[in-house]
């Protein structure tokens, strides 16, 4: 991998890098922006988790408050420092990777059949992050490499990817998160060709899977197909340590909404539409602290 351009920034108490890197899996170039934890710069012998996430132009607080067609950032930077400062999940780095017009395809988690000549978007989008971004990262920061301290995280089509992605490669990532991975409903190979067909002993990996329960689409933003795969993995054997499955019962009031700051535009859709940044924002919380416990510092 071949890094063409560089910028850093600084972003409240955490430090953000904004590469531009060549991937020869994909072809192409991609942004890729990496949030270092407040400490990262005054202890220079610490070592730290890395968590790498998808569409990574919406993930830091410095997109602003428009991005996201107007649903904002995750912000994700200050969401991590706020619960480190509280002592619920050590100080993280975040690998932040931005998506390309082929997003759907790289994150869909299809394979081409096994002997084809060729490799389908996902595979070569998986090879990116395991052959060419996770060196590069563990090349040019301080992490903790092994699968315990690394995870992959995303929303909607990106959250499956990132369940797909971990369970392929659990000597990699020992954790994952979907957050309404509804785009599961549309391919349900993972559900039905890879879960239900699975017979063997629980791989080593926590998953964190979660829902709203009303999308733009008028259906239940996944929750009834998250449900059914968190059943697959409990039935592999998953428990409540390894396996933590989150349903947000009801969208917000027009209160609630306005404490949470979200822009007066936005709140008739936000009161029946869950499947956005907005929400993932509120609810990132819970997938943090579960994919990195305390008790690894």
């Amino acid at each position: 991998m071949l890094t063409v351009g560089l910028r850093t920034g600084i972003c409240q108490e955490c430090r953000i890098v904004d590469e531009v890197v060549y991937s020869q899996s994909l072809g192409m170039n991609r942004t890729i922006h990496v949030c270092l934890p407040s400490a990262y710069e005054k202890e220079d012998r610490r070592r730290y988790p890395v968590l790498y996430i998808q569409d990574g132009q919406n993930i830091f607080s410095p997109a602003g408050t428009n991005s996201a067609f107007g649903w904002g950032s995750w912000q994700l930077d200050k969401t991590a420092e706020g619960l480190a400062r509280a002592g619920t999940m050590p100080e993280i780095i975040i690998v932040a990777v931005d998506n390309s017009f082929a997003r759907r395809a790289e994150y869909g988690g299809l394979h081409h059949a096994p002997g084809s000549a060729t490799h389908s978007p996902f595979e070569n989008y998986e090879a990116f992050l395991i052959t060419e971004l996770k060196p590069h990262i563990d090349h040019n920061y301080r992490t903790l490499t092994g699968a315990a301290n690394t995870a992959v995280m995303g929303s909607s089509v990106g959250g499956l990817g990132s369940v797909v992605v971990a369970w392929e490669h659990p000597e990699i990532f020992g954790g994952t998160a979907s957050l309404s991975g509804t785009d599961i409903a549309e391919q349900t190979n993972f559900l039905n060709h890879v879960l239900k067909a699975y017979h063997g002993p629980p791989k080593p990996l926590r998953v964190y899977l979660d829902s709203g329960v009303v999308d733009i689409t008028g259906g239940d933003d996944g929750r009834g197909l998250t449900g059914q795969i968190a059943a697959e993995f409990r039935r592999i054997g998953w428990t409540d340590k390894n396996l933590e499955l989150f349903t947000e019962a009801k969208p917000l009031t027009p209160e609630q909404l306005q404490q949470a700051g979200l822009r007066r535009d936005k709140w008739q859709d936000a009161q029946t539409n869950q499947h956005n940044e907005f929400y993932w924002r509120l609810r990132a919380w819970r997938a943090l602290t579960f994919l990195f416990p305390p008790e690894r510092q």
